[in-house]
């Protein structure tokens, strides 16, 4: 989740003749910076979503594997800290936005080799009958339609990476199946599943993969924050008496083994969940102790 038809094509370093406006390892890209271009045989990794969980520990997996990261997400100081840990590049970038999404294009540099959309979330737990249409316009205009912002943008540079550009879209066992209070979320990963097949077919004659990472149920510090708002005794209720599920760094484990499979193999589909957990509304807990 190249170029396609309607795709500009990518400018050759320097071709513009303009001056380049290079970014320190670690520093933020100014609006309308082109980053620091890549040496030959540099490898250049783009995370969205970087600022805290999966996308985070993606991003630190990344550089220790030796890409240059560019790491966007929509806090500034967050994505700072994270590209001065891993000496990558910030981007503060809102992937519904077109205008960030062009100042991380321009970060990134003429070639990228690989993307991984991260970013997304799920907001609130309603029945469809209660359904609150702002937070389902929300999920779709991140999950889907910021992922589609983002790789239709880069995909003029994935397709120069020489062969060894790769998409990872980052799904969610939700766009297989369907659950209980999860008719928002849901509906997004399914689209962000479609999205990864089609886009698959359209670019089978074209040098990158398209892959699609689902993972179950992931423990990090925010996901469920996010999604009931702040509640934090209803986040942790999520996870109550359930031994082990997984966490943000067996789930980066997943992405970068796909990014980094031989240029021919396409990882089409990994399905990742704890082993207690069999389906969405399946899951193994265990008898906690009542609070004394």
């Amino acid at each position: 989740m190249t170029p396609t038809p309607d795709s500009p094509a990518t400018a050759e370093p320097g071709a513009t003749g303009e001056p380049r406006v290079t970014a320190e390892p670690g520093a933020t890209a100014e609006p309308g910076a082109t980053g620091e271009p890549p040496a030959t045989g540099d490898r250049v990794a783009v995370v969205t979503g970087a600022s805290s969980g999966i996308g985070a520990a993606t991003a630190r997996l990344l550089a220790a594997q030796g890409f240059r990261v560019v790491c966007a997400a929509r806090r500034a100081e967050r994505v700072e800290a994270l590209a001065a840990e891993i000496g990558g590049v910030a981007v503060a970038c809102d992937v519904t936005l077109d205008d960030d999404v062009a100042r991380l294009v321009a970060a990134a540099g003429p070639r990228v080799h690989v993307l991984v959309n991260n970013a997304g979330g799920a907001l609130g737990l309603e029945p469809v009958a209660q359904a609150d249409v702002e937070l389902w316009q929300q999920m779709y205009e991140t999950n889907v339609l910021g992922t589609l912002r983002v790789t239709k943008a880069l995909l003029p540079a994935l397709v120069s990476a020489d062969g060894e550009g790769v998409v990872v879209n980052v799904g969610s066992i939700a766009g297989f199946l369907a659950y209980e209070g999860g008719g928002g979320y849901t509906v997004a990963k399914h689209g962000v599943h479609v999205m990864t097949e089609t886009l698959r077919l359209e670019l089978v004659d074209q040098p990158v993969r398209i892959t699609l990472v689902a993972p179950g149920m992931v423990r990090t510090e925010e996901f469920s924050l996010t999604r009931f708002r702040g509640d934090q005794e209803r986040a942790d209720a999520v996870y109550t008496g359930v031994p082990n599920p997984l966490v943000a760094d067996d789930v980066a484990d997943a992405i970068v083994w796909m990014a980094t499979r031989p240029a021919h193999v396409n990882i089409d589909l990994l399905v990742v969940k704890p082993r207690v957990q069999a389906a969405p509304h399946k899951v193994h807990r265990e008898p906690t102790a009542p609070p004394p």
